[in-house]
């Protein structure tokens, strides 16, 4: 089985030559600023023209290795609250490999996280990552983990796990979290309140994020795959993370009153 595009032509193009100049104009925003190696980066998933900036200008700063882990909420609902997709992708730019190898370890290492590519089949939040990695690494596979409602104490054991399997791994591996801030809030109020939560992302603190959301009823969709992100970077020795920039969807469709905010970071 292939996994196949679900969003291409609507989040981004389908045409290989069109996706490869919108790529190039939205890396440029990062051109000249320092590459340097990662641990983990948190980017927004929502169509190019909205959010590609963000993605663009913090992917531009980042070495991508040969393998990334990409964690992104379910939207959908459909498969396992953890669901690990164990088929190659299909995308406008080539096929992309699952990393079996490092697939194989999480699932030895996790009593939670399942193989499960139904979670998969219509999510768009990990497929829009793809393309800007794959530009910047030929040599792209990939390790696409869907995450569902699960608990605190959850994330802490999933990130263990992850942590565990990395380090068997023993090559590079760059953790993505997917995630787009505040929904359909004036733009004053969704800074604000991404400003609170960015506040423990900065902080790399995966349990003060967790509880701020939910706190503050935060609609940050993709919260608990960026507090396993940050628990699991945090157990491969992160020291500090950088805001690259914060924007909403209201820079383009100039609706200020229900904006959708969007944040890139650095983890290193």
């Amino acid at each position: 089985m292939v996994r196949k595009p679900v969003v291409s032509d609507r989040f981004y193009p389908a045409s290989p030559a069109l996706l490869r100049r919108e790529l190039e104009h939205y890396l440029d925003g990062g051109a000249g600023g320092p590459v340097r190696s990662a641990l983990a980066v948190i980017v927004p998933h929502a169509g190019y023209v909205y959010s590609g900036a963000v993605a663009g200008e913090t992917f531009a700063r980042v070495r991508i290795p040969e393998t990334v882990l990409i964690a992104g909420p379910n939207h959908t609902g459909a498969g396992r609250p953890l669901a690990l997709g164990i088929s190659d992708w299909s995308m406008p730019l080539g096929p992309v490999p699952i990393q079996r190898r490092l697939a194989t370890l999480i699932l030895r290492e996790s009593s939670l996280v399942e193989d499960d590519d139904l979670a998969h089949a219509r999510e768009h939040s990990l497929e829009v990552q793809v393309p800007f990695l794959q530009f910047l690494q030929e040599k792209l596979s990939i390790v696409p983990l869907v995450v569902g409602r699960i608990t605190l104490e959850q994330c802490r054991r999933v990130a263990r796990d992850l942590a565990r399997a990395i380090l068997a791994f023993d090559e590079p591996v760059l953790l993505v979290a997917s995630t787009d801030m505040t929904h359909y809030l004036p733009r004053s109020q969704a800074r604000a309140q991404d400003h609170l939560a960015l506040d423990r992302i900065l902080d790399l603190d995966g349990q003060g994020l967790f509880e701020t959301v939910h706190e503050h009823r935060i609609t940050m969709c993709g919260v608990v795959p960026t507090v396993i992100v940050l628990f699991t970077a945090r157990e491969l020795g992160a020291a500090r993370a950088e805001l690259v920039r914060y924007a909403d969807s209201g820079e383009v469709s100039g609706d200020t009153e229900q904006v959708v905010g969007y944040a890139g970071v650095i983890v290193s």
